[in-house]
């Protein structure tokens, strides 16, 4: 640092004598810089001459600012002192202060108390000279002012004076209750008329009622009510009037004893509802009793009696609702105004009988009773009228369900009796009118039985429909014409050899329209009956057995139909085998058996495909072609021999057959199912094809041929078509050893290799069964042997019996349409 200030003052130095010739200037410059120093030196000297003077001073201040400090803690420990001193006087104070309040608070209290104790006693003096007066209106007032004062007065209940209090006004207000009791026995008794004070004096005694405690009002209603029915319960236990036909005078009395005291029964407060609960006894009154009367019948009540007794019921009840609320049951339903059956799906269950009935299951204790006599006291309990007494009418209704059964029954006979089985000219339906008729008069009693009740005895009822139907479905199966009859007959379900005339076709065709609007319209019977009755029966509403019935029904008409055109076919079916088939010299036009099966067919087809249904036409011709077309094949067996051109002319008519049922469904104008009817005819007519075919091959390869053409034939049936070639019996046993030792089904030669050469334009081409033929539905004579196997427990009625039958015989056919529709 040292070398720095060198540095600095030789750089100073150099900077003021930067040449030679400005070193001339060194001597004024030292004189300057000493002076400037003596200068510097006399301000030292000042300055610390003035310092040595203000140390002694601050010293002498210091001094001093010390002795004031000491004055100032001295005197804050004083103001400390005095400040305590202070607090300990107002502490003082402030005790005496709080005793003073608490003095004062205890003598206002003391002096509430005492005030209100005089009050209280003033009180309970004046109450008990207003109770030995009588005067109601002044005591209901100076009750509710007691009960206030006695309220206060709660937590002094040890006191002696109190308790003294209490029990006294205990006893005023029980001589209060006695003369107000007293005072009201004697209404309804006449006194109102004698003395015109009684009235308002009785309600005055209802606002000290009301100043009680609420069970006092509780037994007065209930006592006055009791009192009021004691009267009815004299005049209808008598002899003469407690009768089930003397019930609609009750509710007479009942309305009467409402309407002419309606002005004296104004005492009474609106909020206490006596009409209301003088009602709600009544009823119970009077289901009790009725049902005494019910119980003590030497015999089956009356029906009349009994419905009208029920009906007037119904009738009360409703008014009663209606009155004390709860809506109108809607007077319309008693009524038969024969409107449409879909009515009775909109009315609404009653959700008021269901409620009561739970509460109904109370009245037979005397402790259930009671509690409910509380809920039914409260105002605006909405206790509900309706069953109340009509419910007891239930375990007695079944002289009307017998009654209804009995009219239903005749009705249905009469109906039967004046049917034409036919119908209308123009009619779209095809329908018998007196199924809609007797669906007419069970809707009728549905709305009859409805209106009175919907509990067991409507579900009573509903079996009674049951029944009708069920009957009703035999009267259709015995209008079906019959045929031959025998064990085979029965175990099949079905009856041969049934001639039909075109009458007779368009009866079954009624019929089976019948009986599908049956099977309908009960189907939405039942589910109008269970939206009607009761829950608890409403599971149990179920029309499939007689929905069963129908179908059985249905399924006999459609197989007596089928039968039925059998009968026309046996006599072309005679004729075929009387043609001298081995004699024929040539071919020519179809043969007059072919004309008859077309003319018996283009008669009934079109009248049938007019009248059935699409489904059930559909249903007819899969019978009758697997009835003809089978029938056909072995009717040829029963020809006695046929020579090369008779097998010729009989290959032309089968296709004349063919082409005949190919047709049937045009006839019927229906061709939805045309498609696998025409495959089913196809399959099945090209096996009489095959058989002629067969028959018309060289004897040398005449096996070869059949093995080809029927896969499935048997030797028995080869045998056959042998004597029909005209082969005896010794040149046949060559070619049946030759057969035999090919194995039945078990050789399939080319088709080429076998077939012989086309005889004439007119045979129609070989139809190639190479793929997966159609099941054979059975003929009657297979039908007839499985019967007799299965027995008659085999299978169920209607569609089942049948089908179970053929199942096993149509497993490779696919189902069609009306088969799934009643199979499944």
């Amino acid at each position: 640092m040292a070398t720095a200030d060198k540095q600095s003052a030789l750089d100073y130095i150099n900077q003021m004598f930067p040449t030679e010739a400005s070193l001339s200037g060194v001597e004024p410059l030292m004189e300057k810089i000493q002076d400037e120093i003596r200068m510097v030196d006399d301000e030292i000297l000042a300055a610390v001459r003035q310092q040595s003077n203000s140390g002694t001073k601050a010293r002498e201040e210091l001094a001093a600012a010390t002795t004031a400090v000491k004055e100032l803690i001295n005197k804050m420990q004083e103001i400390k002192t005095k400040a305590e001193q202070s607090e300990t006087m107002v502490q003082e104070i402030c005790r005496d202060i709080k005793k003073l309040d608490f003095a004062k608070k205890h003598i206002t209290t003391t002096i509430t108390a005492l005030h209100r104790l005089t009050m209280l006693v003033s009180a309970v003096e004046q109450l008990q000279v207003m109770a030995s007066k009588r005067q109601y209106k002044e005591a209901a007032a100076q009750l509710e002012a007691v009960n206030q004062l006695c309220s206060f007065f709660e937590s002094y209940r040890d006191f002696q004076k109190i308790t003294e209090l209490r029990e006294r006004f205990k006893s005023i207000k029980q001589i209060l209750k006695s003369h107000v009791f007293s005072d009201f026995s004697s209404l309804g008794t006449g006194k109102e008329t004698e003395e015109p004070n009684l009235l308002q004096q009785l309600s005055d005694a209802c606002l000290v009622v009301d100043a009680l405690e609420p069970s006092v009002r509780e037994e007065l209603v209930k006592s006055f009510c009791s009192r009021e029915l004691t009267s009815y319960q004299q005049i209808f236990e008598g002899a003469e009037l407690a009768k089930l036909d003397k019930t609609e005078r009750r509710y007479a009395w009942i309305k009467r004893r409402l309407r002419t005291n309606e002005d004296i029964w104004k005492i009474f407060p609106p909020s206490w509802h006596v009409p209301y609960l003088l009602c709600i006894q009544f009823c119970k009154l009077t289901r009790t009793q009725l049902v005494d009367i019910l119980n003590n019948l030497n015999e089956k009540p009356d029906v009349a009696t009994l419905l009208l007794a029920l009906q007037r019921t119904l009738e009360f009840e409703d008014e009663l609702a209606e009155k004390f609320g709860g809506g109108s049951h809607g007077k319309d339903s008693l009524n038969d105004t024969g409107e449409d059956m879909e009515e009775n799906k909109n009315q609404i269950v009653s959700d008021i009988r269901k409620k009561y009935e739970k509460k109904l299951a109370a009245h037979g204790s005397e402790n259930e009773e009671q509690d409910g006599q509380k809920k039914l006291s409260v105002p605006d309990a909405g206790f509900n009228f309706r069953g109340i007494i009509s419910s007891c009418f239930e375990p007695y209704l079944t002289v009307y369900v017998e009654l209804e059964e009995k009219t239903l029954m005749e009705h249905l006979e009469k109906l039967v009796q004046e049917e034409t089985w036919d119908v209308e000219e123009g009619g779209q339906t095809y329908i018998l009118s007196s199924s809609m008729q007797v669906f007419l008069i069970i809707r009728r009693s549905l709305k009859r039985c409805s209106a009175l009740t919907k509990s067991q005895t409507l579900f009573n009822l509903f079996k009674v429909f049951q029944k009708i139907l069920k009957a009703y479905a035999t009267k259709l199966f015995i209008k079906l014409p019959k045929g031959g009859s025998g064990i085979v007959a029965a175990a099949t379900g079905m009856d041969a050899q049934i001639k039909t005339s075109d009458k007779d076709e368009r009866l079954i065709c009624y019929i089976v329209n019948t009986a599908e609007y049956c099977h309908k319209t009960s189907g939405e019977l039942a589910e109008n009956v269970s939206k009607i009755v009761d829950q608890q029966f409403s599971d149990k509403i179920d029309m499939s057995e007689v929905q069963d019935e129908f179908s059985a029904v249905i399924t006999k008409a459609l197989i007596t139909l089928v039968h039925g055109i059998e009968t026309k076919f046996d006599v072309e079916m005679a004729a075929m085998t009387r043609v001298p088939w081995a004699t024929l010299e040539s071919v020519g036009d179809q043969s007059e058996y072919v004309n008859g099966i077309n003319t018996i067919l283009t008669i009934s087809v079109p009248v049938l495909g007019k009248l059935l249904s699409p489904i059930y036409f559909q249903f007819f011709l899969d019978k009758l072609a697997s009835s003809l077309a089978p029938r056909f094949y072995l009717n040829i067996f029963k020809c006695k021999q046929i020579s090369e051109t008779g097998a010729q002319q009989m290959l032309l008519d089968t296709q004349a057959v063919k082409t005949i049922l190919l047709e049937i469904p045009s006839l019927g104008k229906q061709t939805s199912s045309a498609a696998s009817y025409s495959k089913f005819v196809s399959s099945e007519m090209s096996k009489a094809e095959a058989l002629l075919k067969v028959i018309l091959s060289p004897v040398d390869s005449v096996a070869d041929t059949y093995c080809a053409l029927l896969p499935e034939g048997t030797p028995s049936e080869f045998q056959r078509i042998l004597d029909l070639k005209g082969l005896k019996r010794s040149d046949q046993q060559n070619i049946l050893d030759d057969y035999n030792k090919r194995g039945t089904g078990t050789y399939q030669p080319s088709i080429k290799s076998v077939l012989p050469a086309a005889p004439t334009a007119a045979v129609a081409p070989v139809v190639s069964n190479s793929s997966t033929p159609a099941g054979i539905i059975p003929l009657k004579e297979e039908l007839v042997a499985r019967a007799a196997a299965l027995g008659r427990d085999a299978a169920t009625t209607g569609f089942r019996r049948f089908l179970a039958l053929t199942d096993s015989a149509t497993k490779e056919r696919k189902d069609g349409p009306l088969r799934k529709l009643f199979i499944g």
